[in-house]
């Protein structure tokens, strides 16, 4: 009989033999899983090794399927670009890694706990006064912020125009202007949406 949050694991082996050091990694790391994540049902696991008449680049996949009530979800972690997994070892822990941020995520969302990003302060550029080197951003909220040249990144002020929309990181006390901004980023092509 199974141990109380002992995941039953199926382990699949592809263009490889069984290795009993990986599979006690799979189980280390699928008991884990289940404390952490009470209602699994099942996993299965297949490790799959690279083809053999690869030179260069061999590098492991690991797949996951996990079963819960109400669904399953697939992880597959092997990538050509993550050279770390020429290691068998960091391709399963990057993919339990990767279904525990995916059952958490469901998990949240069942419970409505949506995770929330905080949203990089903005605004357009309302005045600019480039002979003396700063201008002012307004903020969604009408409130007005100070700027000088030398906070805009990237040399990137003789670039900017009023109504440009822009990113900004706020200085914690102020200016002889008022609110001031430490850094200041032009948002380009990709427009900021509407609060």
């Amino acid at each position: 009989m199974a141990a109380a949050n002992e995941v039953p694991l199926l382990i699949t082996w592809r263009n490889m033999a069984a290795s009993p050091a990986i599979e006690a990694r799979l189980r280390r790391e699928a008991l884990k899983l289940g404390k952490l994540h009470l209602r699994i049902i099942d996993c299965r696991a297949q490790v799959a090794a690279p083809h053999r008449h690869q030179r260069k680049g061999k590098l492991y996949t690991v797949r996951l399927q996990i079963f819960f009530p109400g669904g399953s979800l697939w992880v597959n972690r092997g990538s050509a670009l993550h050279h770390a997994h020429e290691d068998v070892y960091v391709a399963i822990r990057d993919a339990f890694a990767a279904a525990n941020r995916r059952l958490q995520d469901k998990a949240g969302r069942r419970s409505g706990k949506v995770k929330h990003h905080e949203v990089e302060p903005h605004g357009v550029v309302s005045r600019l006064f480039p002979r003396q080197g700063y201008g002012f951003i307004k903020t969604p909220a009408g409130e007005e912020i100070y700027f000088h040249r030398n906070a805009v990144v990237g040399n990137g002020f003789a670039r900017l125009k009023e109504g440009a929309e822009i990113r900004f990181s706020a200085a914690e006390g102020e200016s002889d202007k008022g609110p001031q901004a430490t850094t200041v980023k032009l948002v380009g092509k990709h427009h900021l949406t509407p609060e």
